[in-house]
């Protein structure tokens, strides 16, 4: 009998797009004699809707089309599972599905820092890729900064600000940076990724356009020092926190100082997510280089406790030879089956390996206990007067 496999995609966050492309890409790989796909897309607007139109990309071209096309539906526990339920008038004759694990393909905030791994642990739904902690810490570029600190593995010197303190104390905050980090400096929104908002400055001038672009799409902003004679590696990591493997590495190509949102996925115009991007693969580095990158992406990996697939994007200092981890991206554009398929492993076996994660992290879950018998209520009583009179 064939699993029922729920990818949800979309959502509400700037990376909403991205999100399509990726998974698209990834209900095209799925195995379709071992898996029953059911594609749930998430709007913008956080309503849920499901339909076979939304495994073909062309179909978004046209959003009102697309959906007057589908039927919209909810997410259920119930006896024991978890079922969709559709609803609204075009769900008269359809049944109620059984859903055995999830495939959440999103990016960004609302999503991929945490918010649908949380959803679906609720649920008690199995499903692919970082848990709670893992996926916010990888969200929150400061956070992720600290906890590696904290590891003693290599990140660069920066500093972090809310949008309200820089509001209140701005021309202080501007000081400390240059004092503290010089010029240039790279700025970005902490808990975003995709490259947006994300500026280098450098002069003072830059770095308060850069902290208006910044704040204007989160209300945390990092600062860090910018490398001058940089070079960009990026490498994938699959497996859990008990065991994983790392793949070749990358390095992407970049039209700008930065890796900019339009070199990531807008590459050739051709909008294929981040397999359109320009890179060299694997990366023209020595093969202890490599090794070493590969080793730290694996230590990274089980530092943060991670889950399926994840991509590490570092920073090479040139002139040093130095490496600095740069962020972790929990669920990759393209989830990097590009990678992989450099590494050897096709994406339908990858996405194969990460559903098979999926159900043993729900196996160790089960085993653990989660409520305990108690006589706890028994002897509680408010009486007639409320919470003011209990006894307990």
């Amino acid at each position: 009998m064939k699993t029922n496999l729920a990818v949800i995609f979309g959502c509400r966050s700037v990376e909403h797009e991205v999100a399509i492309i990726s998974a698209v890409q990834a209900m095209r790989s799925v195995n379709k004699e071992k898996y029953n796909l059911i594609p749930l897309y998430v709007t913008k607007g956080g309503e849920i809707y499901t339909g076979d139109a939304l495994t073909e990309i062309e179909e978004f071209r046209d959003m009102p089309t697309l959906l007057s096309k589908l039927t919209p539906v909810s997410l259920i526990r119930k006896d024991g599972a978890v079922y969709m339920k559709y609803i609204g008038a075009k769900s008269f004759f359809k049944k109620d599905v059984i859903l055995d694990v999830a495939f959440p393909i999103v990016h960004g905030t609302n999503c991929e820092d945490g918010t649908i791994a949380g959803y679906l642990e609720f649920l008690g739904l199995p499903y692919v890729g970082c848990d709670i902690l893992s996926a916010a810490v990888g969200m929150d570029k400061a956070v992720f900064k600290d906890v590696l600190k904290a590891a003693g593995l290599p990140v660069l010197p920066c500093l972090r600000f809310t949008a309200r303190e820089y509001n209140d104390n701005g021309e202080a905050l501007l000081k400390n940076i240059a004092a503290k980090l010089g010029f240039p400096v790279i700025v970005k929104p902490i808990n975003l990724g995709s490259s947006v908002g994300i500026t280098k400055a450098h002069d003072m001038d830059g770095l308060v356009d850069a902290i208006n672009l910044a704040i204007s799409f989160s209300d945390k902003v990092l600062v860090e020092h910018a490398v001058n004679n940089l070079r960009e590696i990026n490498c994938s990591v699959l497996g859990d926190r008990d065991e994983c493997q790392a793949s070749v590495c990358e390095e992407p190509f970049m039209n700008d100082e930065i890796l900019s949102y339009e070199d990531k996925y807008m590459g050739g115009g051709k909008q294929k997510g981040m397999a359109s991007l320009g890179r060299k693969l694997p990366a023209d580095i020595p093969e202890d280089a490599a090794t070493a990158i590969r080793e730290l992406s694996c230590k990274i990996f089980k530092t943060l406790g991670c889950n399926g697939v994840v991509r590490i994007d570092y920073l090479v200092d040139n002139d040093t030879g130095k490496v600095y981890a740069n962020e972790i991206n929990t669920i990759p554009g393209s989830l990097s089956f590009y990678l992989w398929e450099a590494t050897g492993l096709s994406y339908t076996d990858m996405i194969d390996k990460l559903i098979a994660l999926a159900f043993r992290r729900q196996r160790n879950r089960d085993n653990l206990t989660f409520t305990i018998e108690t006589n706890i209520l028994s002897g509680v009583s408010f009486g007639t007067k409320g919470a003011k009179g209990s006894k307990m």
